[in-house]
């Protein structure tokens, strides 16, 4: 066991759970943070001390960064496009969390802060072509974020920019493209694109009813990144010496129509498409340049799209066949 007590926020999340999952593995004493209730956390160790927080408030951090040397600082009000969507207001109040988590940390002498930014922070205009030019780190500015999440995330970002050269906290940022993977959310409206493909083609297959509805008209395109190649890159990107945010994700363009036609091939079934034009479907394209992150690092993707796709599918199968209850974020 380590000595370091690492403090990874949005524990009861996606990510957070995995994340916290992995640093046991390696050792690690880790103090878990999520607002919801324990009963509702897609993972809990029970070597780890988890706690039911609401970080948007100053206290709750202080309490949460208590005799820690690091924090992950993964906490936000998200989801996929059908959530970010419809809540752009909850979406911003994320800003409570990171602003909070960084004084908090200052005071208490924490050696470093990773935050976890979004692709959602490139600029709208260099994202409205589905054969765009993958999105290098410079491409954010000047800022046209998505509405709400999108602003929400750059505010951040600069926020611990400026605790860094202002007050010499130690803070690193990664901006996630599309993360997915087993233990994630599947229904209920904050799903995303894999997670949602899945189900829909597991219940088409189940029903007989072979049809499924694409948001959009399909063409839009996406980079999809599995779990654990997220893992891996974060805690790198956490390690380095590399302080502006930068690219953490996948350059494996896909169309939406492509995500479809893996899915359907792994699931064994052909379904008739049909197309809702006035469904969120975010920017027409976006996808991660990695030469950065390949430069400083050596880090890319070693998990094929085809491949997360299987697990993920599997998992879900699973989830709908035996009734278990959906995670949310």
């Amino acid at each position: 066991m380590k000595s370091e007590l690492v403090l990874v926020t949005g524990a009861g999340g996606f990510i957070g759970g995995h994340l916290v999952a992995d640093l046991v593995k390696k050792g690690f004493r880790v103090r878990a943070v999520d607002h919801k209730p324990l009963t509702d956390w897609w993972q809990k160790q029970p070597e780890v001390e988890n706690l039911s927080l609401d970080l948007e408030k100053l206290e709750n951090c202080r309490t949460a960064v208590q005799g820690v040397e690091e924090v992950y600082n993964l906490a936000a009000d998200m989801g996929g496009m059908g959530f970010i969507e419809h809540n752009k207001a909850l979406c911003m109040l994320s800003v409570l969390i990171n602003t909070h988590m960084l004084l908090a940390a200052r005071e208490a002498g924490v050696k470093r802060f990773f935050f976890s930014s979004s692709a959602c922070v490139y600029a709208a205009n260099k994202q409205t072509k589905t054969d765009l030019t993958a999105l290098k780190e410079e491409d954010a500015y000047p800022a046209m974020p998505e509405d709400g999440y999108g602003w929400e995330k750059l505010f951040s970002e600069r926020m611990c920019r400026h605790f860094r050269e202002d007050f010499g906290l130690v803070t690193r940022m990664a901006r996630y493209h599309n993360v997915y993977g087993p233990q994630g959310t599947w229904k209920g409206g904050r799903e995303k694109a894999p997670a949602a493909t899945c189900r829909k083609v597991i219940e088409a297959k189940l029903s007989g009813n072979r049809e499924i509805e694409i948001w959009g008209d399909g063409h839009q395109t996406r980079s999809f990144m599995f779990i654990e190649d997220c893992l891996f890159g974060t805690q790198k990107i956490m390690h380095s010496e590399i302080v502006d945010a930068i690219n953490l994700g996948s350059n494996e363009l896909v169309s939406i129509n492509q995500l479809v036609d893996i899915v359907e091939e792994i699931a064994g079934v052909e379904l008739k498409r049909k197309y809702n034009l006035s469904a969120p479907k975010g920017v027409n394209g976006r996808n991660s340049d990695n030469t950065l992150i390949q430069e400083l690092l050596g880090w890319q993707p070693s998990i094929r799209l085809r491949d997360g796709l299987e697990r993920t599918y599997a998992w879900i199968y699973d989830q709908i066949v035996t009734n278990a209850p959906c995670p949310i974020y």
